[in-house]
């Protein structure tokens, strides 16, 4: 069976960015998200897309909009119109990733059998973009491992990794 994993970094109100950028600098949570998805499809809607300066590295980009028009010229971007299409896409991996935003997230929950989050302790109000909350009763917690602030994070935070449970 294929895993899909939904990865984010979210605030403790769930917040993940504004105006389609981060509200953080986290270097180590960067090194994580890198070292978890390099080799792998990374599912994303069109403004995360977007929100990158380039393509990343060795991974697939998957990028999902309602935009039929919607082209990128870029040999591992596919352009799909629905998050089942992009799943589709996948249905053979052994792993594939869902990058975001927050529509696609919320999307993508049912779908998931994995979450690594990165839980920044702090909250941001200002924030336009939210992480779907977790529901205990479907998501049971397998790792944790703390991050203290220090000279390169302005904010602790934990990286949490959910299953589904079994029902």
């Amino acid at each position: 069976m294929s895993t899909v994993c939904m990865i984010a970094a979210a605030a403790e109100n769930n917040a993940l960015g504004k105006d389609n950028d981060l509200l953080w600098h986290l270097p180590d949570d960067f090194k994580r998200f890198k070292k978890l998805t390099t080799g792998y499809s990374i599912i994303m809607g069109r403004k995360t897309y977007e929100s990158f300066p380039k393509p990343l590295p060795n991974r697939r980009h998957i990028i999902i909009t309602r935009d039929t028009k919607y082209k990128v010229d870029h040999e591992h971007c596919i352009v799909v119109h629905s998050l089942l299409e992009a799943l589709e896409l996948c249905k053979n991996e052994v792993l594939s990733y869902i990058i975001g935003g927050g529509e696609i997230y919320a999307q993508a929950e049912q779908f998931s059998n994995k979450i690594e989050l990165t839980r920044v302790h702090s909250t941001f109000e200002n924030a336009d973009t939210f992480f779907p909350s977790i529901d205990f009763n479907k998501w049971e917690l397998v790792y944790e491992e703390y991050h203290p602030i220090d000279e390169r994070h302005k904010y602790a935070f934990t990286y949490l990794t959910y299953i589904r449970k079994k029902v």
